[in-house]
């Protein structure tokens, strides 16, 4: 089941990082690991590994096994809904965990994310390191909401000290859903496979009306030129795709920009 703390103290809204102090509240299935040691298996992994059927003892032995993950499984459901119920209007924000402080694409994350809160917005992102971080300083830096949902890896990830509240999980599907579910819109920073996957998983997601009137923009014009390009000539020009699934996607050059996008674009209670 879920741990959960919460402190008294008002969010300092000074360039301190907060990690370990009182407001941080720190919610999760499966707790941060500091130790710095590579994690062997991951929960995920355990759920999605083969399992030879002829063998009746190892079969036996899954199904007993993935019958009672199911509950584990809706723990981290519940903690979720519990942890983000109170979420009025946020935006979520993916990026690559490798781009390092003091770099463009970092200052890029910062001003991002300084923008959203100061348009009224609480911040989500993976709570890792690199844009994600940047992200959530920004926000931290006005007194925005900073959150960051984590995912247990087979390496270390621990979350970035920026963060106001962080949850923790096992499964990617139970973060996945609460990406969605609590945000207004979607921004990607420039990033690899985890935001390509993030992305495509939110244009199936409008594209099939799962959800409504969600703004997913794309920062920086010269990332992302290439893969909208290849949306519209190969799979537009192919009939893969209908031409105004086109218009799901909104490209920006700067973080004021997609400020400006997602203000006027997103459902606002």
């Amino acid at each position: 089941m879920a741990d959960g703390e919460s402190g008294a103290n008002e969010q300092s809204t000074n360039d301190e990082p907060i990690l370990d102090a009182a407001p941080l509240r720190h919610i999760g299935a499966t707790q941060v690991r500091v130790s710095g040691d590579a994690e062997r298996t991951t929960t995920d992994r355990a759920l999605l590994q083969w399992v030879d059927p002829r063998d009746p003892e190892l079969a036996d032995r899954r199904r007993v096994r993935d019958s009672w993950r199911v509950l584990r499984i809706q723990s981290e459901f519940v903690a979720g809904f519990d942890a983000l119920s109170g979420v009025a209007e946020a935006v979520t924000v993916f990026g690559s965990a490798r781009v390092a402080p003091g770099t463009p694409e970092y200052q890029m994350g910062v001003d991002l994310g300084r923008g959203l809160g100061e348009a009224g917005f609480a911040v989500i992102t993976g709570g890792g390191p690199g844009a994600m971080e940047a992200t959530n300083k920004g926000a931290f830096e006005v007194g925005a909401q900073s959150i960051g949902l984590n995912i247990e890896l087979p390496f270390e990830q621990h979350i970035n000290p920026y963060v106001t509240l962080a949850i923790n999980f096992r499964y990617f599907f139970v973060r996945k859903t609460m990406f969605v579910k609590y945000s207004q819109a979607f921004v990607c920073l420039p990033g690899g496979i985890g935001t390509l996957d993030e992305l495509f998983e939110a244009l199936t997601l409008v594209q099939t009306r799962k959800v409504l009137r969600f703004p997913i923009v794309l920062v920086g014009r010269d990332f992302w030129g290439p893969l909208v390009d290849w949306i519209k000539n190969t799979l537009a020009a192919d009939g893969k795709i209908s031409p105004e699934d086109l218009d799901l996607l909104t490209v920006v050059d700067t973080p004021e920009d997609a400020v400006r996008v997602v203000c006027e674009k997103a459902v606002r209670p």
